[in-house]
């Protein structure tokens, strides 16, 4: 016994038909099944392709052309699979098909595939709005799929068994889940594993959308009332027509891949196109950074060397070609090195910020340009229609300076030494023009600092002299010819013999004869060839000493001088021990004569330094006393043996009563601290009986003798020493000239 249920139009049945019904023995085409099959797994593969599509897109408008891509690709994959699945269909009767609903069923099955392409174009997809999508997306297959199985129409009633209906709904859903896992997991991959994955997914969704399509065709049933006569179906062309959809979707399906693929290709283009110009931008950039560093000064923003050279060879093209002047300034911050050693270099660093905008607020126009050369060396660059105009640019920049600033708790005021050249007078090139400001930069500082000086013909001279002099000490240094040394007796006070020599460098130059120091010593502390001076003097008087030992003055020492600079060389004492080694000399003899500032410059390293002199034997002298800034708390502090009263204290005596006060009160201290007094520059009798009447120790100067070289010592001494001592060197009184410099 069976019965029939009917649900939305539908016939189910539950048990077999009743005796007046027969079930017809249905078939279906097995190349149109695996045509149906190739279909549908090709349109599983477009959607999975057009899912990837969406999600790497990076235009809206772009998205929604691949969505709705994708959706027509996976609605014709499945209406064309359903469609072929139908004509693979084979009944024993004549059957036929409503065109009009077999339409219908494809705007379902493109109204489903929207909604899973809409879903899948999401960025962030969790497994519960997957699931639901899935529901609604197979439920609208299942529509489609039952929807065109309406369209089927013959002399059978059409039933369906409920429990395979509701199966291929269930499969549906499934189906969808999965393409929509799988397509979320293969979207962001590449390579060919993945490519792979995502064929292997591909026949995965194929199987389970035609698994829903012939679960329902297997709940379909056809039945005819008993004694009904059957119609035989005629011709049909099932064959024809399904390989016609198939090939119409194939190559609709593969038309869109391909787009995709080139889309794809085209992107990848594109990301390298905004790639290369994303790193053209920043080489750009890197440029312009690395333009800012090679002609700007990082701490006051001031154009540097380099970039001032640009400027101002820009600038002298123009003026050449259009006429005009030019004026360079160059700049220097007196004493700036006290700020750095005192408060330090950070502190420096903000004083250089503050006076490079005063200058650079002192300029007239945009067109006037200031740079910063390093340290504390500044360079303008100005416009002229006259000379006085940089006179009085120099001057606006002077009294801006003198500004008090405000740092690290202090107000001070600082000042500048500035050196003018002017464009075209003074030179027709960059390099010109900024050697001869830094000339009369010079001859500014050398003036006593803060003031300005214009460069002349004068200082190209002189500098050129100092250059070519500066050579030819070097070679006179290196090739040992032209330096020699001068001896200047000091008279011992109380035996009446001279006991000390002091050794006086000359250079006998080839063209302007005998130098006297000043004309060449401070050219060689300038360019640190002082220190290779010194040892040079060094050598050559312990040389010298060897020598007197031989001619019978075993007895006497040499004073030597040293340099400020010297003095400041750890080596020093190494040097001097290797010199008395080299002669054969006893350390005792030597004497080393220090000015009374170089004491003073780091009294620490000093002390030590001196120790270590002392511990050789040699005695230490400090020259030139009282014309510096000696303090006597350090100075008994010193190792030393002797103290010279500088020669300006002597040469009004006695004359002036405050210069024999003085003398008095140097020499009582000196004796009090344990030292022995030497007075240079004695040139009177009158300076001399006072001295001796004061109880100084030693007299040195041209009463006694000029210095003489040491072929011509020996007589000098012994004239000097022959004297009676009670009534001493009346006669020699100018005798050996006063022309030489001591």
């Amino acid at each position: 016994m069976g019965h029939a249920m009917e649900w939305l139009g539908l016939h189910f049945i539950t048990e077999l038909p009743d005796a007046g019904k027969v079930i017809l023995n249905c078939v279906h085409d097995p190349f149109l099944v695996l045509l149906a099959y190739l279909v549908a797994c090709a349109g599983s593969f477009a959607t999975l392709d057009m899912a990837e599509r969406v999600a790497h897109a990076q235009k809206p408008a772009s998205r929604r052309l691949w969505c709705w891509v994708g959706a027509g690709c996976l609605a014709g994959g499945i209406w064309a699979m359903h469609f072929i699945g139908m004509l693979a269909f084979e009944a024993p009767i004549s059957v036929h098909y409503q065109l009009p609903v077999t339409f219908a069923s494809l705007l379902i099955a493109l109204l489903a595939s929207w909604l899973a392409m809409q879903t899948l174009s999401r960025p962030a997809l969790n497994i519960w709005q997957c699931l639901l999508a899935s529901i609604w997306v197979g439920l609208g297959i299942a529509t489609m799929h039952y929807v065109g199985m309406s369209a089927l129409h013959s002399q059978a009633t059409v039933y369906y068994q409920p429990t395979l209906f509701a199966l291929s709904i269930v499969i549906a859903i499934v189906a969808s889940l999965a393409a929509l896992l799988l397509s979320r997991y293969l979207r962001n991959g590449s390579g060919m594993f993945h490519q792979l994955l995502k064929y292997g997914a591909s026949l995965i969704l194929g199987t389970g959308i035609i698994s829903m399509h012939f679960t329902g065709m297997a709940a379909f049933n056809l039945m005819l009332p008993a004694g009904s006569v059957l119609t035989q179906p005629g011709e049909n062309n099932h064959l024809q027509l399904g390989l016609t959809v198939a090939i119409m979707t194939l190559l609709i399906i593969g038309s869109s891949i391909s787009a995709a693929l080139a889309d794809k290709k085209l992107q990848h283009k594109e990301q390298d196109l905004q790639r290369v110009n994303s790193l053209l931008t920043q080489l750009d950039q890197a440029r312009v950074s690395l333009q800012q560093v090679a002609h700007f000064d990082p701490l006051t923003n001031l154009v540097n060397r380099r970039g001032f050279n640009q400027l101002f060879a820009e600038k002298l093209i123009e003026k050449t070609h259009t006429g005009g002047m030019l004026a360079v300034l160059f700049l220097d911050i007196d004493h700036f090195k006290r700020i750095n050693d005192s408060l330090g270099h950070d502190a420096g660093d903000e004083l250089l910020k503050v006076l490079a905008s005063h200058i650079k607020g002192s300029v007239r126009s945009h067109e006037d340009v200031v740079a910063r050369f390093g340290g504390d060396e500044f360079c303008m660059l100005i416009n002229l229609h006259d000379r006085e105009e940089a006179r009085h640019m120099a001057q606006r920049i002077m009294l801006k300076m003198k500004e008090p600033i405000e740092l690290a708790g202090r107000r001070m005021v600082m000042t500048t030494s500035i050196g003018i050249s002017l464009f075209p007078e003074d030179g027709k090139t960059c390099d010109e023009l900024l050697k001869n400001a830094d000339l009369a930069l010079y001859q500014s500082k050398g003036s006593g600092r803060n003031g300005l000086n214009f460069f002349s013909a004068n200082l190209k001279a002189r500098a050129t002299l100092e250059l070519q002099l500066e050579e030819e000490l070097r070679h006179a240094l290196r090739e040992d010819t032209g330096l020699m040394l001068h001896y200047q007796p000091i008279y011992d006070l109380k035996t009446g013999q001279v006991s000390k020599l002091e050794a006086l460098i000359r250079w006998q130059h080839p063209v302007h004869g005998l130098l006297a120091p000043d004309r060449f010593i401070a050219l060689a502390e300038t360019n640190g060839l002082i220190t290779e001076l010194d040892n040079w003097v060094l050598r050559k008087a312990c040389e010298d000493l060897g020598e007197l030992s031989l001619q019978g003055c075993e007895a006497l020492r040499i004073a030597v001088n040293c340099s400020p600079l010297s003095l400041a060389r750890e080596e020093l004492a190494g040097q001097i021990e290797h010199a008395l080694r080299s002669a054969g000399v006893a350390p005792q003899r030597l004497e080393l004569e220090v000015t009374e500032n170089a004491l003073m410059g780091n009294i620490a390293d000093t002390l030590v330094l001196l120790k270590q002199i002392r511990a050789l034997g040699v005695s230490l002298s400090i020259d030139d006393f009282g014309t510096g800034y000696s303090s006597l708390a350090y100075l008994k502090r010193l190792p030393l043996n002797t103290l010279k009263i500088d020669r300006s204290f002597i040469q009004e005596i006695p004359k002036s009563t405050q210069d024999m006060e003085i003398v008095q009160a140097i020499i009582a201290m000196a004796h009090t601290l344990h030292l022995e007094v030497v007075t240079e520059g004695v040139e009177t009798f009158e300076q001399y009986q006072f001295l001796e009447r004061h109880g100084c120790d030693f007299v040195q100067g041209y009463l006694l003798s000029r210095p003489v070289p040491l072929a011509d010592l020996r007589p000098v001494l012994n004239e000097i020493n022959q004297r009676n001592h009670s009534y001493p060197l009346t006669s020699l009184s100018l005798v050996h000239g006063t022309s030489a410099l001591m």
